[in-house]
């Protein structure tokens, strides 16, 4: 192999350890559920993934009403979602 090829090699090695080895605990304040933990415990609180597709801007606005009330975006939509169905019935 050509020296090129051996360092290309090593750096795909490097990147895929580095993409399996998640975030470090100094980041993530402390320890953060890996997916499969995190999809257990939504099923135990009964949530369900539920993607629709929505206006850039209608989107931007949520995103700007979240941040400014300091919660998260599943939290709003959950909020705004079940204020507009109230409000239909």
């Amino acid at each position: 192999m050509k020296r090129t090829d051996l360092a290309k090699n090593m750096a795909l090695k490097l990147d895929e350890r580095m993409k399996h080895a998640g975030t470090p605990g100094r980041f993530a304040g402390g320890a953060v559920p890996d997916r499969k933990e995190q999809r257990k415990l939504d099923q135990a609180r009964g949530l369900i993934p539920f993607a629709v597709k929505l206006d850039a801007h209608l989107v931007e606005e949520i995103r700007a009403l979240a941040e400014s009330r300091q919660t998260g975006l599943n939290e709003l939509v959950d909020e705004l979602l079940r204020k507009g169905l109230a409000a239909g019935t």
